[in-house]
């Protein structure tokens, strides 16, 4: 029987970034899953605070320079990997000159949000999917790991639901208590429209489309919730709680991989 393949959306990853609730787990929870003999891809944004020399980065010629257009506006894609030191973890970083390379995560160095925060999460989306594409690599399970990946859900669900890398995939979104802020400003509906992701589709979140609206539409087009922190907002775990949704309360911080595994074959339809 072929190994079941995992792809990990990550926002965050130790230790191109410095330790945290998500980078933690972004980088624990692949290593610990391909230890039980799953298949994994892992992803994560091309922040501007990561030393690439340090981190042995180098661009992937040839998944990099699509052009992805986001509010009527080309930017290019650029892709570049780097494998996590004694693991054999290989991390495929999402790049842009606009976006991500010459920013830190989701605020300045003053503490001010970007106001195009949700631009960056539909270009970072759009941009993992493509590359998977271009991979020729089928996930069973996606996992999404962060505000940062939660426009992955809808896209997978509408605009890539007939895509065959992702045809018969299922999501799992995980709530952490990192939050933003601010919301995504009043462009987010009309940028993230794409194929049969209509904006038609938001209308039943507000106009003001901040961190829970965000976590509202992931839910929604998800087909497993994680609960992956102590304090994680309770409003987003009770909306997926009344969806009826698979839920993984917080498995704590040793020996989560067991309790990911079963999650998963549950999410799978697997009794065992």
């Amino acid at each position: 029987m072929d190994a079941k393949k995992i792809l990990f959306i990550n926002q965050e990853i130790t230790p191109y970034l410095p330790e945290s609730e998500l980078s933690n787990l972004g980088r624990q929870l692949p290593q610990t899953i391909q230890e039980k003999g799953y298949e994994i891809r892992t992803f994560m944004p091309k922040w501007g605070t990561i030393n690439e020399r340090r981190g042995q980065l180098h661009e992937v010629i040839r998944l990099s320079r699509m052009m992805l257009i986001i509010d009527e506006t080309d930017h290019p894609l650029i892709i570049k990997v780097a494998s996590i030191p004694q693991t054999r973890i290989q991390v495929y970083f999402i790049d842009n000159e606009d976006y991500f390379s010459k920013r830190q995560m989701e605020a300045d160095e003053s503490g001010e949000e970007y106001p195009d925060n949700g631009e960056r999460a539909i270009f970072f989306a759009r941009g993992v999917l493509e590359t998977v594409k271009k991979l020729r690599w089928t996930p069973d399970i996606i996992q999404c790991q962060g505000w940062m990946s939660a426009v992955i859900p809808l896209y997978i669900k509408t605009a890539y639901h007939d895509e065959p890398s992702f045809a018969n995939t299922k999501v799992v979104t995980s709530l952490f208590s990192k939050m933003l802020k601010n919301d995504l400003g009043e462009n987010f509906k009309r940028c993230v429209e794409y194929r049969d992701a209509k904006a038609a589709l938001l209308e039943k979140y507000s106009d003001r489309f901040d961190f829970v609206e965000l976590g509202k539409m992931a839910i929604d087009y998800s087909d497993g919730i994680v609960e992956a922190g102590t304090e994680v907002n309770k409003e987003l775990v009770q909306y997926a709680a009344a969806k009826g949704l698979p839920l993984l309360n917080y498995p704590g911080e040793n020996g989560f991989g067991d309790a990911y595994d079963k999650f998963y074959q549950q999410i799978l339809g697997n009794k065992e």
